[in-house]
């Protein structure tokens, strides 16, 4: 089996909430979302999605990932698209840095592969670990109150893991930290994600105000060793997000005590094959996950169900669900959220097929 044929589609996500905002007065209306298709001389078509958090976020933006595919592209016809290891090879090779160009791609692979086996990815990946997924609503930064009125909200809706978007104001964040604090109940978690928007000493401020609630504290500052000094003067469970991008950062996380928990994004590790051997690797050293991806529809959120479902109940702190947070579906087949969890597809792949209307308009092909 060679690989024929490279298309990309852009898809705009316009938000559910009208706008998302984190750190740094940093925010996003609609998500530009990349959808690519890995065509092959079998007949057999695999699907992948990058979608950057806009380009403040990481050092990745969406433009950029069509770009990239340009560039990378042409070096991967001929390939076997099964081969996945030889497949990465081959484009960290060609394209050095970059893993978000290369995330969709490898994840269209796999999407050929479970097509190929006829079965889903998770299996492909591990297997499947119990019956469904825990999900977590991400908080957009709004008052205190608007806040705390949000999670009382997504609790009605069947969610027990909240992400509060902190990382502006210490003084207002303590206050959002209390606030959605006092609205959960028994078994709830809370995190108050910074997404590295907090100084250190800022951090320390707001780490020793809040001593007193149960509240998950994730990468307050930029560098991994300003969070490393905040963790060692807080008791709160501490993770690590922006600081982890592949596997050498992780294994000095796990050296130093750096994190409870950690966060493995699809796109920031590059792809399914690589997000896998972080997943892997934290399951051995018994480091807690939270697998999801930067952004995405209907194609990223399959693919975060099925790293999540192949991953251990014990070690598989939360995912996410993006198609619930934007009002255009990219693909049909999809996981959908049902009280709080959802479950990946058991159609081989993927288990999902692009909207017509994603692939009417291509934006560039390579062959």
């Amino acid at each position: 089996m060679k690989i024929t044929r490279i298309v990309a589609y852009q898809v705009d996500l316009p938000l559910k909430e009208g706008r998302y905002a984190w750190s740094g007065g940093k925010a996003v209306d609609v998500f530009d979302s990349t959808v690519v298709a890995v065509e092959t001389d079998s007949g057999i078509t695999g699907y992948g999605e990058v979608c950057p958090l806009g380009p403040f976020y990481l050092p990745a933006y969406a433009a950029g990932a069509r770009a990239g595919i340009v560039e990378l592209g042409p070096q991967l016809i001929g390939c076997d698209p099964r081969e996945l290891g030889q497949l990465n090879d081959r484009m960290d090779r060609c394209l050095r840095g970059h893993a978000y160009v290369k995330s969709a791609v490898d994840m269209a692979c796999w999407d050929i592969l479970g097509k190929v086996a006829g079965l889903p990815v998770c299996q492909l990946l591990g297997g499947r670990f119990g019956e469904d997924v825990l999900l977590y609503r991400a908080i957009s930064q709004r008052s205190p109150a608007e806040m705390a009125e949000n999670v009382r909200q997504y609790r009605d809706e069947g969610y027990r893991r909240f992400q509060l978007k902190v990382g502006g104001d210490p003084d207002e964040d303590i206050e959002r930290i209390r606030a959605a604090a006092g609205v959960l109940q028994p078994g709830d978690r809370l995190v108050a994600d910074a997404n590295t928007g907090w100084t250190r000493h800022e951090a320390v401020r707001v780490v020793n105000a809040v001593r007193d609630i149960d509240v998950y504290i994730e990468q307050p500052c930029l560098s991994y060793e300003e969070c490393l000094s905040v963790r060692r003067l807080t008791p709160h469970p501490f993770v690590l997000d922006e600081s982890i991008d592949g596997l050498q950062p992780l294994l000095r996380g796990h050296t130093d005590l750096a994190m409870d928990v950690v966060n493995i994004k699809i796109s920031k590790f590059g792809g399914l094959t690589h997000a896998r051997q972080a997943r892997d690797l934290c399951v051995s050293l018994g480091i807690a996950m939270t697998l999801e991806d930067s952004w995405g529809g209907d194609i990223v959120t399959a693919a975060i169900a099925h790293l999540a479902h192949s991953t251990p109940e014990p070690l598989r702190f939360t995912s996410t669900d993006f198609n619930s947070y934007v009002t255009v579906a990219n693909a049909t087949g999809a996981p959908q959220r049902e009280g709080g969890r959802f479950s990946a597809s058991g159609e081989p792949g993927l288990g999902v097929t692009p909207t017509d209307a994603v692939l009417a308009n291509p934006v560039l092909e390579v062959a």
